[in-house]
This record gives structure tokens, C-alpha cells and sequence, in this order.
């Protein structure tokens, strides 16, 4: 028989740092007009283990364990922070980790990629062309061959972002739900940088039933509004008929905030790093140029355009990043 999501979910193994905090930015909120900033601090869900992949790697590698898997597949770029976070908790918990990864290194290692290193992660690295053209068969030529050496291999998808990582910022809903009336706030938006999906599908359908005044954005750092529409809708589908959820995920409102991708996936411009530089000189506050400091350029310039009303409370999901930043660091020149 179907049931509740808030009162069922899978196993899941306690690997993050929570609750996180949540801290009003009053300087910034303060220099504007608008309503107050809130950040919920996903990047101290642990140190190197930071950011919120840990969260739907709770979900994801218990049920790797949980199938007798000795080997964990995953993807992303170069300087992916879920396969730094991946390459980690494998470390951890004593399983084999192999990253695939899109783009090829420049030496000397860094950032994520060196973090990798030090884990013991196998690391293929495949040209951009390629890896986008033929990653399913990568994946599974990678298990495949851990296969035929006696190794049973679980393959996570990019960023953890399917119908079990969902579970992550279900979760992670609720908890801001209790750290809102702890504050004595009710947010009228909660705001997120948004890559592969799975971290705003999971805060969508977790507002639907914990907060359920409050409007999800996900600001996209790669492709397009409808891109991850398509792809917030299909991950929560895949959540309902895989777990037999009671639920109309039609129901939920996924909305995607568009135009601040920039030059591209990993590539930013000249205004996202003066922002990132601004944030954390006023708040202390450490982005990222993939994904946070693109997401909160995003929330900075739609808060002044008038998009999220002239009171109230944001609450901006800060997901981590924080080793992507040194592979950037020569765009920080115009600080010198």
C-alpha cells in the first residue's frame, strides 16, 4: 500500500554534519532594499566531505551496501564536488571508488581533482565530446570490467541526482523547516544553485509538505529553464513509483530562474567573481564560481529587479564548493 514520504524512506547511512546552521546575512540584506538573506550552511556539512552531495550520498551508498556492492562508479567534471565527495566517503567506508570524468587534466592537480587523488579514487578521464556522447556505456563498460575481477559495482549518477538522492533535501526540507520556526521566520522563497536537478527536486517536494508558503527556485549553472524542469519532474516521478509513494508530485512547483549560466558549465565571467569577492569581504561568506557564487549573483540581481517583493525572508541554500575555487584563483587578479 502506498505511504506518506514524510513518514517512510530508505536506508541511509549518517555520513553529514547535521543540522547545518542557518545565518541571516545582515550587512547584506542591510545594503539594499528587500527582503532579508537567510543562508543555510550546506557547506559545513563536513570539511572536505562539505557541500550537499553528502546528503543524497546517505541515501545512495547505503543502498550500495545494502546490494553487497564492494565498488562505487560515479561522474562529473574535473572538479566535480560530488565525485570529490563520492571519492571520500568510499574512502571511509572502505569501498573501491572509480570516477569518470569529463575533460582532461591540466597538471598539477588540484582542488577537487586533487582531493580525488588523495583518496585512492580510479580516475578515468574522457574529452568533453565523448564523455557527453557516450556516458551510459562508459559507466557500464567501468562495471563491467570490475565485474569480470570479482568486484560488484554500484554506479551513481551525476550528482547523486536520482530517485534516492532525492530523499537527501527531502530531508534537508524539514530541517529548514525547523530551523525557520527556530528563527521565527516564515521564508517566501528558498533558493538554490541547480546542476543536475536532484538537489532542487528533493527541496521542491520537501517545501510541498514542510513549507508549504514557500516558493523553490533553483538557479541553473548549466543548460536551460526547461532542461531542468523536465529533469526536476522526471527524478520525482521516479521517486514516487520507485519507493510507491503516496503523492502528487504533480503538484509540486519546480521554477528555474534563468540567464545567469554565463560562459558556461565551470566557466564564469568577471561579475560573478566580483560578487563572490564582495560576499565574502561583507559576510565572511566563501562561494563558489560553478555554482554558488553563480546562484547567489542570480539571487542579488533578482532580489533588486523586485522578483521576490519588497519584505520577507530568503533563504538561500549554500551547497557547498569551496576547493573549486582555487583552480580560479587567477581571476581573482583584480584584487591584487
Amino acid at each position: 500500500m502506498p505511504v506518506n514520504p514524510q513518514f517512510c524512506h530508505p536506508p541511509r547511512l549518517q555520513l553529514a554534519q547535521t543540522p547545518t546552521p542557518l545565518q541571516c546575512l545582515e550587512r547584506l540584506s542591510a545594503a539594499t532594499p528587500g527582503p532579508r538573506i537567510w543562508v543555510k550552511r550546506d557547506d559545513l556539512t563536513g570539511s572536505v566531505l562539505s557541500g550537499n552531495k553528502v546528503r543524497k550520498l546517505e541515501f545512495s551508498l547505503a543502498k550500495a551496501l545494502q546490494e553487497g556492492c564492494d565498488t562505487v562508479i560515479t561522474c562529473g567534471g574535473l572538479q566535480s564536488n560530488h565525485c570529490r565527495a563520492t571519492a571520500l566517503l568510499c574512502a571511509q567506508l572502505g569501498l573501491k571508488c572509480h570516477l569518470v570524468l569529463r575533460g582532461e587534466p591540466i597538471p598539477p592537480a588540484d582542488g577537487n581533482f586533487l582531493l580525488d587523488q588523495l583518496a585512492g579514487a580510479s580516475i578515468s578521464c574522457y574529452p568533453a565530446a565523448q564523455y557527453q556522447n557516450d556516458l551510459e556505456n562508459l559507466l557500464q563498460t567501468q562495471a563491467d570490467a570490475y565485474l569480470a575481477q570479482g568486484h560488484k559495482a554500484f554506479i551513481i549518477p551525476t550528482g547523486a541526482s536520482d530517485a534516492t538522492g532525492v530523499w537527501g533535501y527531502f530531508n534537508a526540507a524539514k530541517e529548514i523547516a525547523a530551523d525557520c520556526r527556530r528563527a521565527g521566520i516564515q521564508p517566501k522563497h528558498i533558493i538554490c544553485a541547480t546542476g543536475s536537478g536532484g538537489t532542487q527536486a528533493g527541496l521542491t517536494a520537501g517545501a510541498f509538505y514542510f513549507l508549504n508558503q514557500t516558493q523553490v527556485w533553483g538557479i541553473n549553472v548549466c543548460d536551460d529553464e526547461d532542461w531542468f524542469l523536465i529533469k526536476v519532474a522526471s527524478d520525482l516521478a521516479d521517486w514516487q513509483a520507485l519507493y510507491d509513494l503516496d503523492c502528487n508530485v504533480s503538484a509540486y512547483r519546480a521554477k528555474v530562474i534563468d540567464g545567469y549560466v554565463g560562459p558556461g558549465y565551470a566557466l564564469a565571467d568577471e561579475a560573478i567573481y566580483r560578487t563572490i569577492a564582495d560576499v565574502v569581504k561583507t559576510e565572511g561568506l566563501v562561494l563558489d564560481p560553478v555554482y554558488t557564487g553563480k546562484a547567489f549573483h542570480g539571487l542579488l540581481q533578482e532580489r533588486a529587479a523586485g522578483r521576490f517583493g519588497e519584505q520577507g525572508d530568503i533563504v538561500f541554500v549554500h551547497t557547498g564548493g569551496v576547493f573549486g575555487l582555487f583552480p580560479h584563483r587567477q581571476n581573482f587578479e583584480f584584487l591584487a
